[in-house]
């Protein structure tokens, strides 16, 4: 993975990225498994959500009814993920289709934008798929998902990114978590410039943001903010094990990663 060829490409100096990236004020996006987590999320002054289902999964794509549920409950910035499915982000025609059917009704429910990802069978950016994305969400905005993480090399992957016209990548810098891969997305930083977010996310928590923001310079960061919420039923049989749980967002840790990127920008 090589990208010096790709610097020159880079629209700021090294003394302009420091000079931005610590003073533009910098932003919380919060992945939500529940409305809840949404409203928690606005309450604590979260900038955006990123809207999933099954979290064990990587997330999917919510439901029409909690995308329009969501929608009426909060006024920050709503973006769920299309994702059909666990697993690669090499779909047939057939979930092509159904991505594109997603894409429509987050659009007809007044969504800001979409979070989603294609790719080839060698796990290359599909920059054909991605370009008739991009134009079906119009006017919304496009984050591209972790499917960057599978790519080969991310260097090439950024670039074929920006050519399709998303607005950010949301990016554990090929890591499972981010705050492991800070000196690759400081490069990733570098190389996007003033032409594309890159959106740090995995792992990332109130205790490790301000030494990844320092390390790496992104001016949005993306956390779940995750536990298991109580469950409320009375009566539980423990013969049955695949309940699974119900995540939502912690109202303090929310509020403190938030506190954080407030307080840096200052």
């Amino acid at each position: 993975m090589e990208q010096n060829r790709y610097l020159k490409q880079t629209v700021i100096t090294n003394k302009q990225f420091k000079q931005r990236t610590m003073s533009e004020q910098a932003r919380l996006e919060v992945c939500a498994f529940h409305i809840d987590s949404c409203i928690i999320a606005e309450k604590e002054g979260a900038y955006r959500v990123e809207l999933c289902d099954n979290p064990i999964e990587g997330g999917t794509t919510p439901s029409y009814g909690t995308i329009k549920r969501v929608r009426e409950k909060i006024s920050i910035k709503l973006y769920p993920i299309i994702r059909p499915r666990s697993g690669s982000y090499f779909y047939s025609d057939e979930e092509f289709e159904i991505l594109k059917q997603d894409v429509l009704i987050c659009r007809e429910l007044g969504c800001d934008g979409i979070s989603i990802g294609v790719q080839w069978m060698d796990a290359t950016i599909n920059k054909e798929r991605f370009k008739r994305i991009v134009e079906w969400a119009g006017p919304m905005g496009v984050t591209c998902n972790r499917v960057f993480d599978c790519a080969p090399d991310p260097y090439q992957a950024l670039e074929d990114i920006i050519e399709c016209g998303c607005e950010r990548v949301l990016t554990s810098g090929l890591k499972t978590a981010a705050p492991d891969a800070a000196e690759l997305l400081h490069k990733l930083v570098q190389q996007a410039g003033n032409r594309i977010s890159i959106m740090p996310g995995a792992g990332v928590k109130s205790v490790n943001l301000a030494a990844l923001r320092a390390a790496c310079g992104a001016t949005e960061y993306h956390s779940s903010a995750r536990v298991i919420a109580p469950n409320p039923v009375t009566y539980i049989n423990r013969e049955v094990n695949d309940y699974g749980h119900v995540y939502i967002a912690d109202a303090a840790e929310v509020r403190a990663m938030v506190n954080i990127l407030q307080e840096g920008s200052n």
